[in-house]
């Protein structure tokens, strides 16, 4: 018969005595077991983030379980911004706020760049890639940003990592200092200070919003449609291709149907993949994505795409450079050339 040798860590202890094998440990605290195994076996010092996880999902403090409390747990290198779903798993690294973060790397369509390490239970970048404090960390739901990242890492030197977030989750990792950069797109025509009262709620004072591009946002259609009215449109449609609850193209579809049956997707892109691809008749999202997949767009309302940083950072080489390639001639001529991007105000600086 097996016999099971007590561990010499109080992770491992804590564990046993809830007669949790390593696996259930890394479910409950949504980390891979080989982490929970590394931590063990005192290979591995935990990040911030993993610590946190095992002190929740143990009922335990960090202190119990680390002695040192978070500070110790960062000694050896950086924390993930946010666990990978699996591993091994590409990353890159920035430092945000003072804090050197690993991010999972995501769509390569935004980034075209190579990752800077391989996580396999443990931290280890790649040889002569030490790019952190060069690096610009933005969330945001512009279809287009994958051209904005290229122009910035050609007119700057800097990278532009891009992580694809609605406005609404894209604030809240800003919140949560996990990004420099938030993108959201509420001010309308209608209402154009809709983007600073969002930040002013969410963020409090201290921000400043930058000026990508004033766009369409609309309803995309499968096919030919001889209507010119969304309103008619939308009350024909069964099958929706669905943005998240609280995303500004989520608030404009229940202006047009306030019950819209669906499935709900994560971007503009997807949006207008979800229709071309057959399974959602319609769906909002703004008029390049539309364009791109080949379908009809009837147009909704005119929005506003602001950046939002921190004031504190406005003096920091990264932002500069992003704010200087917003404001060139060579980018505004590339973003107006968009369908339905206005670039007569990009560049544009304002206090939150």
């Amino acid at each position: 018969m097996a016999r099971h040798l007590p561990s010499h860590t109080p992770v491992g202890r804590e564990r046993k005595r809830r007669q949790w094998s390593q696996a259930e440990l890394a479910r409950r605290a949504d980390i891979p077991r080989t982490t929970v195994s590394a931590i063990e076996g005192e290979r591995l010092t935990p990040s911030v983030t993993a610590a946190l996880a095992l002190a929740h999902a143990l009922e335990c403090s960090v202190e119990e379980l680390f002695g040192g409390g978070t500070t110790e747990a960062t000694k050896s290198g950086p924390e993930w911004a946010w666990l990978p779903r699996e591993e091994p798993r590409r990353y890159w690294e920035a430092e945000v706020r003072g804090r050197r973060l690993l991010f999972p790397a995501e769509s390569l369509a935004l980034n075209a760049i190579p990752h800077d390490g391989i996580w396999r239970g443990a931290y280890v970048r790649e040889p002569g890639r030490d790019v952190a404090e060069n690096s610009l960390v933005l969330a945001c739901c512009d279809p287009a940003a994958g051209l904005l990242a290229t122009e910035y890492a050609r007119s700057s030197g800097f990278r532009l990592i891009v992580f694809s977030r609605s406005g609404g989750e894209a604030v809240n990792l800003l919140k949560q200092g996990l990004v420099h950069v938030a993108g959201l797109h509420r001010s309308t025509k209608e209402q154009p200070g809709r983007n600073a009262e969002t930040v002013r709620s969410q963020l409090g004072e201290g921000f400043r919003l930058v000026r990508v591009a004033d766009w369409q946002e609309g309803l995309a259609v499968g096919g030919k449609t001889r209507s010119r009215s969304p309103a008619s449109v939308a009350r024909g449609v069964r099958r929706w291709a669905l943005r998240e609850q609280g995303s500004a193209a989520r608030e404009c579809l229940e202006e047009l149907r306030p019950e819209a049956p669906g499935r709900t997707v994560h971007s503009h892109t997807a949006v207008a993949e979800a229709i071309r691809g057959g399974w959602a008749e319609a769906g909002v999202c703004v008029r390049l994505a539309a364009e791109e997949a080949c379908l009809s767009f009837l147009p909704l309302r005119s929005e506003a795409l602001d950046l939002c940083f921190p004031a504190a950072m406005q003096h920091d080489a990264r932002i500069q450079a992003l704010i200087r390639l917003l404001r060139s001639g060579t980018y505004r001529r590339i973003i107006s050339e968009l369908p339905g991007y206005d670039a007569r105000n990009t560049g544009e600086v304002v206090a939150a």
